[in-house]
């Protein structure tokens, strides 16, 4: 959790974002690194903190589409939206509308759901830890995130938000949503592209963080959700074990 991104966008921008959108001939091509996998390629596109795109062949998916909505005009509106947390940093009602079409699938936690329009949450669809469920061309796993230290425990109880891992063609994409490194994570098998937060007091340490990874072994890791923490020593210490791809990218451009 990150609160300087709780604040709502202004009503101007929501409508300055969806005016533009709407005017826009033909939708934006998606930007950023592609990742050829089994079945299509992955596009990753950060966005801010603990938001970012997704593209896997013709669809768009967003993680916790958060912050300022001008950072969303050159990308395309997405065909999904996974929210992952009820906190500021994941989950903002105001920049959903702005970004969403009316045939925006989504994909959320319960405690989520509740704080969503009838009309929104008549297209989402509500998962607990542990449930699958298939939208569009993915399979969705939510998957536990949750802290483990004493003084954290208030930051995020375990149940209330979900990670998700989430398959397309024969990949599969971990997004670890606010976490510790739990033994749910440390248990993941078979991950083609890992984005795995870090930073304090909300979620896990450097050190705590790559651990983890060294043990269910991505192919591919991004550190997001990192605000404060030392990323390269994150990837010197990843990188000692080695079969491990460590990208780092900038989350936090202005």
């Amino acid at each position: 959790m990150n609160t300087r991104f709780s604040a709502c966008p202004s009503l101007t921008g929501v409508l300055l974002l969806a005016l533009r959108l709407t005017a826009a001939e033909s939708p934006p091509a998606m930007s950023g690194d592609r990742i050829p996998a089994g079945g299509g390629t992955w596009i990753v596109h950060p966005v801010q903190h603990a938001t970012f795109a997704l593209g896997w062949n013709d669809k768009v998916l967003y993680v916790d589409p958060v912050g300022p909505t001008e950072r969303f005009v050159k990308l395309p509106r997405p065909d999904l939206v996974l929210i992952t947390d009820i906190h500021g940093d994941h989950f903002n009602l105001d920049t959903l509308h702005a970004v969403c079409r009316e045939t925006t699938r989504l994909v959320a936690p319960q405690a989520v759901a509740e704080r969503l329009t009838e009309e929104m949450r008549s297209r989402t669809t509500v998962l607990t830890n542990g449930q699958v469920t298939k939208v569009l061309d993915f399979t969705i796993e939510a998957v536990p995130m949750y802290n483990l230290t004493p003084d954290r425990l208030r930051y995020h109880p375990r149940g209330r938000g979900n990670g998700y891992v989430v398959a397309a063609g024969s990949s599969r994409v971990y997004i670890s949503g606010d976490t510790e490194d739990i033994p749910e994570m440390r248990r993941l098998r078979d991950i083609h592209i890992a984005f795995v937060c870090m930073n304090l007091p909300y979620t896990m340490t450097v050190e705590q963080a790559a651990d983890a990874v060294r043990a269910f072994r991505p192919r591919i890791v991004y550190p997001y959700h990192y605000r404060g923490s030392d990323v390269e020593r994150f990837g010197r210490l990843v990188e000692q074990q080695g079969g491990i791809e460590v990208r780092i990218r900038d989350w936090y451009r202005p």
